[in-house]
């Protein structure tokens, strides 16, 4: 069974206590490895070691020795992407395929991107009224960033912290979701072999309450990067009131994926779906609320139920497999029981609804994907985030009701829309409150874009140039060029 450790100061390591603890396969509910359990002291050796590095080598390189190494180390995940998509999908339980053919190129791509901008945080040069003077701006790393990585997307979310900080010269002592470490863990490797100085990169598995608080908490740590439950990320921000240090999350979701009756009705069909179970709806901004026109919303529910119907549940393994497991039992059983709630608010189960019988589900951790209709936005499978493939069909009666329905939410990470009505399309996506809208698409990503989240999904901005600016910091400069005595004295 293989182990996987922590990584500090460039080497791999036990914890400190030498403590460990078990990893499970969704699939299967099996053992497969055993993970390092880090604690305090763990942390604490882990920001030495990453303020050392920036103090030091790493801190010195410039923006084209950080490019260089970054690019290496993209390009050495391409050529293991097999072998990263299996550990991924043993990770997390999601099909193969997924991991292969989204997870893992994606994450590659953002690397990749990250290395062509490692220049463009370079400040600027700002007018003042003062010939004699000149005003200019630098944006400079923090130094040591923490980041606390979730448990659905381990490696892309994983490479969504390291990749910003390490372009923008900081170091980063990072933790994976304790239930998906191993491809965090492991993913190391490729930086150390890409020749990443000692120290810049840390990765310390363990429990949120011990592991993710001691970096927080941590000093030397003067920025947070975190991706979660909302819950935590109120924690979060209570803790980092200790150091005063910067903090940037994306957190929960319920976004709408709304279909007016003037789409093209295969393509929102198709958006409907994907938008709910890329990843087995385990996905922050997945489409979770499906808000239908009611002149053709009994059309769209049986097509989005027979759809979703068809789809092939079974061993993450298998490549005809479409969805595969849930990350955990504790997260099984959230799921489920959020099915019941939904039955017992009296929603109508128009596919799935229950737990697929078989013996190859057998020990693995599987729902069928469900579809609930006649619901209203009112009902608690509409408003609180379920984390699963679990889609609520809302009717509405016009534009305006649309609105009113998917604003109706504490939430604002993303929302989509399907119409061909081309002045519609503007006055939705300006009207919707979310930071990020679908149009005839959905769950799109880019390293480019700008990801934000609005209301209680979130502070800052993660992904894109403006992701890039958090973990910077601004400083002004001021510069007399005139030779003049400052008058005060003259």
């Amino acid at each position: 069974m293989r182990q996987f450790q922590l990584f500090i100061d460039g080497h791999y390591c036990d914890a400190a206590s030498g403590e460990t603890y078990d990893a499970v396969h969704p699939g299967n509910g099996e053992v497969i490895a055993g993970i390092a359990k880090a604690g305090p002291q763990d942390v604490a050796r882990a920001c030495l070691a990453a303020q050392a590095a920036f103090d030091g080598e790493w801190g010195a390189m410039t923006s084209g020795e950080r490019s260089t190494i970054l690019a290496r180390a993209a390009q050495l995940l391409l050529d293991r992407a097999e072998e990263f998509a299996q550990l991924e999908m043993a990770d997390v339980g999601k099909p193969i395929t997924e991991a292969r053919n989204i997870d893992l190129p994606v994450a590659a791509s953002y690397l990749q991107w990250y290395s062509e901008v490692t220049d463009a945080t370079g400040g600027q040069t700002i007018p003042v009224p003062d010939a004699g003077q000149v005003d200019f701006s630098l944006y400079q790393p923090y130094g040591v960033v923490g980041g606390i990585a979730p448990w659905n997307f381990p490696l892309f979310l994983g490479i969504l912290k390291i990749g910003p900080a390490l372009a923008t010269g900081n170091c980063i002592v990072l933790k994976p979701a304790s239930i998906t470490a191993m491809t965090t863990s492991a993913v190391c490797e490729l930086f150390a072999e890409a020749g990443l100085p000692a120290g810049a990169l840390n990765v310390v598995s363990g429990p949120g309450a011990t592991v993710g608080e001691a970096i927080v908490t941590d000093p030397h740590v003067r920025m947070v990067s975190f991706t979660g439950s909302t819950a935590t990320g109120r924690r979060i921000i209570e803790l980092s009131q200790r150091n005063i240090s910067n903090v940037s999350m994306e957190l929960g979701g319920k976004s709408p994926n709304i279909i007016f009756a003037d789409t093209d009705f295969d393509q929102a069909v198709a958006g409907a779906v994907f938008g709910v179970l890329l990843n087995n709806g385990q996905n922050c901004i997945a489409g979770t609320r499906l808000l239908v026109e009611k002149a053709i919303y009994d059309d769209v529910v049986a097509a989005v139920a027979d759809k979703m119907a068809s789809l092939k549940l079974g061993n993450p393994a298998d490549e005809a497999t479409q969805l595969g497991a849930i990350v955990s039992r504790e997260q099984l059983d959230r799921i489920l029981g959020y099915i019941e709630v939904g039955k017992a608010e009296g929603a109508r189960v128009a596919c799935g609804g229950a737990a697929p019988e078989g013996p190859e589900f057998a020990g693995g951790f599987y729902v069928q994907p469900t579809l609930f209709a006649e619901a209203t936005n009112g009902m608690r499978v509409a408003r609180e985030e379920i984390f699963g493939p679990v889609l609520v069909a809302i009717p509405f009666e016009d534009e305006a009701e649309a609105v009113r329905i998917a604003n109706d939410t504490d939430y604002g990470l993303g929302s989509g829309v399907f119409t061909t009505d081309a002045d519609r399309i503007q006055r939705m996506v300006r009207a919707l409150k979310s930071g990020t809208v679908y149009v005839n698409c959905y769950n799109a990503v880019y390293p480019q874009s700008p990801f934000p989240g609005w209301n209680q999904s979130g502070t800052g901005v993660e992904r894109g140039l403006a992701g890039l600016y958090t973990y910077v910091r601004i400083k002004n400069v001021i510069q007399d060029i005139s030779g003049r005595p400052i008058p005060w004295f003259a």
